[in-house]
């Protein structure tokens, strides 16, 4: 008791339709399908259709959710991105990443990124852009399929086989080039390798001519928060110089990041 008063328990103060528009945006997390309808998403909450349509509706005004005009089904919004963003700078990431990732694109005179997983896909959320006038296209705010690209194979490779068999549910995968990995089980075997040997390679797998090596960050529980990677032209970006040169440079780049965001005793090798 405090000042004759009994304390009351958080959740006492809990507004459930509040509770029931979160369960609607982390419903989209997880899930293998791009879009979630309105039927759908009632059966997995077990909420009345009108209600979950309502929350939608307000969702959306606020840029939470969008919906799409030919299907009339729901994804996440852009504002859920930008407060992502929010959150991973005040948590440290940007503000810990960005110094090392400035100097290591000036180190390899290459465009490098920092990305983050998001289900099957990756985002990239910066980048230090070489000053070479052919470059890659910067992608920063762009969401790319994780599975043919490097910093989003360095790491799929760090995650659970269950969670693995969950986000790739489907046998096959979209092609997007001649390299492109389209089976899952040849892309599981794939990330086992990435790995044991600490990197990935995106030799043309999403986009021709175009060729990436990238690499995990690490927190401070271990777990792959994030990856870096180096981007270019097939025409400077050889498999050799990326091994050779890059990958040192890139790895050294990580474990910083790494032990910025507490990690102690990272291998990335």
């Amino acid at each position: 008791m405090s000042n004759g008063k009994i304390k009351r328990d958080k959740h006492d103060y809990t507004i459930q339709s509040v509770i029931h528009a979160l369960d609607i945006l982390e419903a989209f997390r997880g899930a293998s399908e791009d879009d979630l309808g309105v039927t759908e998403l009632a059966e997995r909450l077990k909420l009345h259709k009108n209600n979950v349509f309502r929350l939608l509706a307000t969702l959306e005004t606020r840029g939470y959710i969008e919906q799409n005009k030919l299907t009339g089904n729901y994804s996440l919004g852009i504002r859920t991105f930008e407060m992502g963003q929010c959150f991973l700078s005040q948590t440290g990431l940007l503000k810990q990443a960005r110094p090392v990732i400035d100097e290591l694109a000036r180190t390899c005179n290459e465009s490098a990124y920092l990305a983050v997983l998001r289900c099957d896909r990756v985002v990239y959320l910066d980048i230090s852009e070489t000053s070479q006038s052919v470059r890659v296209a910067n992608r920063v705010g762009n969401l790319l399929p994780a599975y043919c690209t490097a910093v989003g194979k360095a790491q799929l490779a760090y995650l659970r086989k269950e969670e693995l068999d969950r986000i790739f549910s489907s046998p096959k995968l979209e092609k997007f080039t001649p390299n492109t990995i389209s089976d899952r089980d040849e892309l599981l075997e794939h990330l086992k390798e990435v790995a044991k040997k600490g990197y990935a390679l995106d030799i043309e797998e999403y986009e021709e001519e175009v060729m990436c090596i990238g690499v995990p960050v690490m927190d401070y529980t271990g777990r792959a928060v994030a990856g870096i990677c180096i981007s270019g032209p097939g025409c400077r970006m050889t498999r050799k110089r990326m091994e050779a040169e890059l990958l040192p440079l890139l790895k050294t780049a990580a474990q910083d990041i790494s032990r910025r965001l507490g990690h102690n005793g990272v291998n990335l090798s």
